[in-house]
């Protein structure tokens, strides 16, 4: 096994003068906190268990009391937990997930999900020689179900390690797999557990590839689609450590830093426990998922000695390098390789309404606005409950019975919020989308993200309904609006794309390569010919010919593309180049992302956060609550409520209750 740590044996070491100096740092009326972080993490985790024993041997004391009695918060917990052996720190982990009256479900999958079995089976036997206890019966009193069943399989560190692929077995385990999940109505989550528990490795990567080929999706999709809740967010772990265990790392050190909170006890577990094992490799990673180095997400993210204890466990700054790192390239390739073979079931949270009346809907409408005040939970429970073509229905149901424009009633009995969320719930998605275009340009400002996103992710039908809908109600065309509005490279993206004139159909191999060879050697050449070249391209060819376009330019520049858009780009152009390709990528993920950034801070977007619950409740909605979920580890409805943004759209909890209908 080759070790890719940050921290590994000190040269010349001495764990005398070493305990020494630790003595003299904590000696006295405070403590040296440098000298103590500054030793502690310059050494590896066996020479520390030397320091600990010479310390003993010279000044009779405990070097780990000490360091409790001298140190506070969490510069404490993550020194003294640099000073433990690494099955005992596990143990401990484990024992203060399961301990008191919660459960740590996260903490339980992390470890359990990424340690190979003499990992485990050291942690084990830590557990019971510090606690008196055995690890397996705590487990099973604090869990239940199938998470429980899982748990208990990783606990028992017998994954076949042999390195051995038996290529029979690897096709059995993927029409197994498929058998179990997507092929039937139901999930036999025994299959998975027994499968994903237990195989090699190597075994798993291959089954998984075989398993993209039978069900057109990957393993991932196929486990979100089947599976729920903590025992969703096992597998899902266990699979991404199957994949590449530095990724699932990167991931988890994000989601501890990211947002207005730390999570701490993440941060300090995984920067010890991968310090001397795979930091480098997590550090490439977490470069190419987020287009920033692990070093400076630390940096804008903790403080004081605390920080620099982290800082030297992640042991440099990958942004300095400038460079894509081979290592990480190849992810990227094979990134865009799944995405070229999975096969996206989209699935709406708002249906057809069975046993659908637009008679009696209009007449309930008119009741709910008729009189003194209106019953806006009527008109909510009516219009949310609805699919598009049935509100049409009800809009030319209540004209016929009633000699009123059920538009025109709503505006005057809603508003503020409410009243812009129901109004574009009953236009068309045409209607909808011409009239948020228009929103986004008139007045003095523009909002150049709304026109991007609704530009970058309509198909060539919908743009071609959204410029009739357009030229019907403003008596002018969307292309002559978006002219007057934006300039530059910027307009002429914008004008190549409400053409809706982009590619359908596959991937033309031949032609791919040939995309990429020349958006690379665009790279290198100024900035007006790059983003021209980089528009012909990213607004006409088909999504699914741009995923090989850009996974082959990973192979010619040992960069993926999300990155030189960033790098080499600015401003509005960055902007809709970035959204072309996040959403070749994973459309849901770039809505999931979007509504995020709609919500967090302050204030809120409410004009975005609409625009994207309308407009996606019948296409993928349900599939962004689930990416949004995976990469920001609160449901969508959690993040609604929690932010308040329920009660600031329609005064109460609706919008929430919308996204959760399926």
């Amino acid at each position: 096994m080759v070790f890719r740590g940050t921290i590994t044996d000190a040269p010349d070491f001495n764990p005398s003068a070493d305990a020494e100096t630790l003595y003299n740092a904590m000696k006295g009326i405070g403590s040296d906190k440098e000298a103590i972080l500054d030793l502690v993490t310059s050494r590896s985790n066996a020479q520390r268990q030397e320091i600990i024993a010479a310390y003993k041997c010279s000044f009779g004391k405990d070097l780990i009391d000490d360091l409790k009695y001298e140190l506070t918060g969490k510069f404490e917990r993550l020194i003294v937990s640099l000073m433990r052996t690494p099955p005992y720190h596990d143990a401990k982990e484990i024992h203060d997930a399961v301990k008191g009256a919660g459960t740590n479900e996260k903490c339980l999958i992390e470890i359990l999900a990424s340690r190979n079995s003499k990992q485990m089976h050291d942690m084990v036997a830590a557990y019971k020689d510090a606690y008196g206890r055995d690890m397996e019966e705590d487990i099973i009193t604090d869990t239940s179900g199938h998470f429980k069943k899982m748990l208990i399989v990783l606990l028992q560190g017998t994954r076949d390690e042999s390195g051995v692929v038996d290529a029979d077995l690897v096709e059995q385990d993927a029409k197994d797999l498929y058998a179990a999940g997507e092929e039937q109505w139901g999930t036999d989550e025994a299959k998975f557990i027994m499968i994903l528990g237990n195989r090699s490795v190597t075994h798993l990567r291959m089954v998984f590839d075989a398993y993209e080929k039978i069900a057109e999706m990957s393993i991932e999709d196929s486990i979100k689609n089947e599976l729920s809740g903590d025992f969703e967010r096992l597998m899902l772990a266990v699979a991404q450590c199957i994949r590449s265990v530095p990724m699932f790392f990167a991931k988890r050190l994000y989601k501890s830093m990211k947002g207005l909170g730390t999570a701490d006890n993440t941060l300090i577990r995984i920067m010890i426990s991968r310090s001397e094992t795979d930091m480098l490799d997590i550090r490439e990673c977490f470069r190419l998922q987020y287009e920033k180095s692990l070093y400076n997400m630390i940096v804008d993210d903790t403080s004081g000695d605390y920080k620099r204890t982290l800082l030297n466990l992640c042991g440099g700054d990958d942004d300095l390098a400038g460079e894509f790192f081979p290592e990480a390239a190849q992810m990227a390739y094979k990134m865009w390789e799944l995405s070229a073979m999975t096969k996206v079931q989209l699935r709406p949270t708002v249906r057809p309404a069975p046993n659908f009346d637009p008679a009696a809907d209009a007449q309930a409408l008119r009741k709910a606005m008729k009189g003194f005040g209106t019953d806006e939970d009527a008109i909510i429970d009516i219009v949310a409950r609805r699919s598009n073509a049935q509100r049409q229905e009800i809009r030319q149901s209540f004209k016929s019975l009633l000699g009123r424009d059920l538009i025109k009633d709503l505006k005057s009995e809603l508003s503020k919020n409410l009243e812009r969320l129901i109004i574009g719930l009953m236009l068309t998605p045409a209607e909808f989308d011409a009239k948020m275009m228009q929103k986004a340009m008139e007045g003095a400002g523009t909002d150049e993200h709304a026109l991007i996103e609704i530009l970058a992710t309509r198909s060539n039908e919908q743009i071609h309904a959204m410029n009739a809908a357009y030229r019907n109600a403003y008596k002018k065309s969307l292309e002559e609006a978006i002219q007057s509005d934006t300039s530059g490279h910027f307009c002429r993206i914008l004008v190549s794309l409400v053409q809706g004139a982009r590619e359908e159909g596959p991937a033309d191999l031949e032609r791919a390569d040939a995309d990429a060879q020349e958006l690379a050697n665009a790279c290198n050449a100024d900035s007006d010919d790059m983003e021209m070249k980089f528009m012909s391209i990213l607004c006409t060819r088909s999504f699914s010919h741009l995923r090989k376009v850009f996974q082959e330019f990973v192979r010619y520049t040992n960069k993926d593309i999300e990155q030189i858009i960033k790098k080499e780009m600015s401003g509005d152009v960055k902007n809709a180049f970035y959204a072309i390709v996040r959403s070749v990528k994973n459309q849901p993920s770039y809505f999931a992302d979007r509504l995020y950034k709609a919500m967090k801070g302050l204030g809120t977007d409410d004009r975005a956060l609409i625009r994207i619950m309308v407009s996606r409740c019948e296409i993928d909605l349900f599939n962004i609550r689930k990416e949004f979920k995976e990469t920001h580890d609160v449901s969508l409805h959690e993040f609604i409520q929690d932010g308040g943004v329920s009660i600031a759209l329609c005064g109460g909890l609706w919008v929430s209750d919308y996204c959760t209908a399926v």
